[in-house]
């Protein structure tokens, strides 16, 4: 409804045509994808919003910082079908599950612990193939911190403590204070038994992800300024917790309308999915049973050129992406965790799993024909908390004509 809206009150704007300025490529979208402590493992699909190929083959170099929070809380899925049918009769605070062994109560265990802030640090590059073919190839890698100041000015545990105290969300909604701020606290053991844990300071080389566009021509469509690029995409994965490939699917859609004064608004829409681990290299850590990652995305962009041809641009995304682990085991899990020590949300590091993860981004980006630079940050406001909030920066620059 808003996308439609606000593309009405833009057609009332709408001045004579005038020529596009011709390094602007449909929406400059930096990559937005959050650090979720599952995410960083494997590949996932950043919209493409550009209605053409690159004219220049470019490079790119991104970085991310989100703030990641779940207290320890442990997981019971029984295997006994009627069991299951008896727990999914009640409410999941109220489930009476107890695992003895198992012999007499079979289940699948779980546990979770994830208190970090997560940086991201991509290199990327952008080759054209020609005016309706591209290739993008990046190379992904994490850090895994404490999140102290400087480095972590606006996602440290102070700062989102001092935000909850003083704005909203009220004295340590979460636990951060009770459980120490400052830490890194990131363990997660499967279903399977496998044990995932890093420690202050972990560096690791996530995967490397190929991206090919294909950017088709409807006469009719593009003179109405509506522009359409297809995507495939394959990641392989090289931790050693997901050595694995991974491959998907993308369709976005852009429309461009000119305004007065030299103003531009753009909206996309976008839809994608994602097999994650179609195959694994070696054992790996069960990153959730969902084999499917799909998103869906709508950004919209407002931008002002300068007399010097240079734009200024804000502009609003909003994504949900699919859950991680499968619905049907919300219905019957056991969650166990220290609910009476913390206000709430102790339940989050598997609630979470079993829900659609939704983020809002806010996006400020500064083009000129030999530089674009971005700044986002980026806010779950479904309280996620992967990340709880998350601050990025994104320079591109091109290399060869």
């Amino acid at each position: 409804m808003i996308l439609i809206l606000t593309c009405g009150f833009c057609s009332i704007l709408v001045a004579q045509k005038q020529d596009s300025i011709s390094f602007k490529n449909g929406i400059e979208k930096p990559n937005i994808l959050s650090t979720h402590h599952f995410g960083i493992f494997s590949s996932r699909i950043n919209t493409n919003f550009k209605i053409a190929s690159q004219k220049n083959t470019t490079i790119t170099f991104s970085s991310a910082s989100g703030n990641n929070f779940h207290p320890f809380v442990e997981t019971y899925l029984p295997k006994d079908p009627e069991v299951r049918k008896e727990q999914s009769k009640l409410i999941w605070y109220h489930r009476n599950f107890y695992f003895k062994d198992q012999e007499t109560t079979p289940a699948d265990y779980m546990n979770i612990v994830i208190d970090a802030v997560i940086k991201e640090f991509r290199l990327g590059i952008n080759i054209p193939l020609n005016k309706k073919n591209e290739l993008d190839v990046t190379l992904r890698s994490y850090l895994i911190t404490k999140g102290t100041h400087p480095f972590s000015f606006f996602t440290s545990d102070e700062n989102l403590e001092w935000f909850h105290s003083n704005v909203a969300g009220g004295e340590d909604p979460f636990g951060r204070r009770y459980y120490g701020l400052n830490q890194v606290n990131f363990k997660y053991t499967d279903r399977n038994g496998n044990t995932l844990e890093l420690n202050n300071n972990d560096f690791f080389l996530s995967g490397i992800e190929l991206n090919y566009f294909y950017y088709p021509t409807f006469t009719k469509s593009n003179s109405k300024n509506i522009y359409i690029n297809f995507g495939s995409h394959l990641g392989i994965n090289t931790s050693k917790y997901n050595h694995s490939l991974d491959f998907g699917l993308s369709a976005n859609a852009i429309k461009k309308i000119e305004l007065k004064n030299n103003y531009e608004f753009n909206a996309g829409v976008a839809i994608n999915v994602l097999r994650k681990n179609l195959i694994n290299f070696k054992d790996v850590i069960d990153l959730g049973n969902n084999p499917y990652l799909a998103t869906i995305e709508s950004h919209l962009e407002i931008a002002k050129f300068t007399k010097q041809k240079n734009y200024n641009a804000l502009s609003v995304n909003y994504q949900i992406q699919s859950r991680y682990n499968q619905r049907k085991e919300a219905d019957y899990y056991r969650l166990i965790g220290k609910w009476q020590e913390i206000n709430g949300g102790w339940q989050h590091g598997f609630s979470t799993l079993y829900t659609a993860l939704s983020y809002w981004t806010f996006i400020y980006t500064y083009g000129r024909p030999n530089l674009t630079l971005s700044l986002y940050f980026k806010e779950d406001f479904r309280v996620n908390n992967a990340a709880d909030f998350q601050t990025g920066i994104s320079l591109k620059v091109p290399v060869f004509k």
